[in-house]
């Protein structure tokens, strides 16, 4: 393909890194009238969780010096509309389309982006940060949801200990006192999540009055295992998305004075201080490095579940 050429509000990045989540994997599968019916560009490159080096700017773009470390956000959110105002970004309209997911990501050399999704970074290797920006921010944002039903001494449950739940213990180690316990089938998933701060590691969930549950799975099993497990008061967030659900009457099954809540993606807000927490030291990003040939190789590794830390793909 040939090299992007910025536009009036326009930066052109040029990729150092590109994390790989697994809704890359349900993209590649999409037929064309689906993705088309989101409002997406088919076909499109994958990659969303981005991070590089200023290459150009276009017209209009000021702060910004050639060469400068950055990482972006996967969506350009439009600003100025009723979400965008009330920081709540990741619910704009035009966030429903980014780069990776309907718009050209992060698997190339270069990639566009506007200005508002631009981050810099200030000694973060920039072939690393981009996982933070969506696996990091996400689980910031799911994190700091239930953080006013979190009682000093409390507990919490993340369940799956993957990418995003291995992220969810370590801020929630930053951000709260409470008892973190870290569920998951996975004996190696575990281990890491008790290296980075988990009080407990458990195969099955098996406490009750719970503060919260952070499900980052999303089955059957999980949702209604994970509601159970909540003191009155408690909060549950649904951030998995393996298509469970509740079969239950919502009365007496959800927590009584408490907080359900489910979302996609973060804000422009969680993005830049999950890159704070991570340049003061507070929290560790481990990646598993491929090589741009390897991507096929390393998508595979993605699906198996085999990895122990966030595939990145280096340019």
């Amino acid at each position: 393909m040939p090299e992007p050429e910025p536009g009036p509000g326009q930066v052109l990045i040029r990729v150092a890194g590109c994390g790989l989540c697994r809704s890359d994997l349900t993209m590649r599968q999409m037929p064309k009238p689906v993705g088309e019916r989101l409002g997406w560009r088919m076909p499109f490159t994958l990659g969303h969780e981005t991070a590089g080096w200023v290459a150009a700017t276009g017209p209009g773009v000021t702060g910004l010096d050639v060469g400068a470390p950055v990482a972006l956000t996967p969506a350009d959110s439009c600003g100025t509309c009723w979400f965008c105002l009330r920081g709540l970004d990741n619910s704009c309209p035009a966030a429903l389309t980014g780069r990776g997911y309907g718009r050209d990501g992060g698997l190339a050399e270069f990639v566009l982006t506007g200005l508002r999704g631009v981050l810099p970074l200030a000694g973060l290797d920039p072939r690393h940060a981009g996982p933070l920006t969506d696996a990091g921010a996400t689980a910031y944002h799911a994190v700091r949801r239930a953080l006013p039903r979190i009682a000093p001494g409390g507990t919490v449950a993340v369940l799956g200990a993957g990418g995003l739940g291995a992220f969810a213990v370590q801020f929630l180690r930053v951000l709260t006192a409470a008892r973190v316990v870290a569920v998951d089938i996975d004996p190696a998933r575990l281990a890491y999540a008790e290296s980075v701060g988990a009080h407990e590691v458990q195969t099955s969930l098996d406490r009750k009055r719970l503060d919260a549950v952070l499900d980052f799975v999303g089955t059957d099993a999980t949702i209604a295992g994970g509601l159970a497990a909540l003191r009155p008061g408690g909060a549950f967030g649904l951030i998995g998305s393996a298509g469970g659900r509740l079969e239950r009457p919502w009365f007496g099954s959800l927590p009584r004075d408490g907080e359900v809540y489910t979302f996609q993606g973060s804000t422009i807000a969680d993005a830049q201080e999950v890159i704070a927490l991570a340049e003061a030291g507070l929290i560790r990003n481990q990646v598993d490095e491929f090589a741009f040939e390897k991507a096929a190789e390393a998508y595979e590794r993605l699906a198996a579940g085999t990895l122990t830390g966030r595939a990145v793909v280096l340019l």
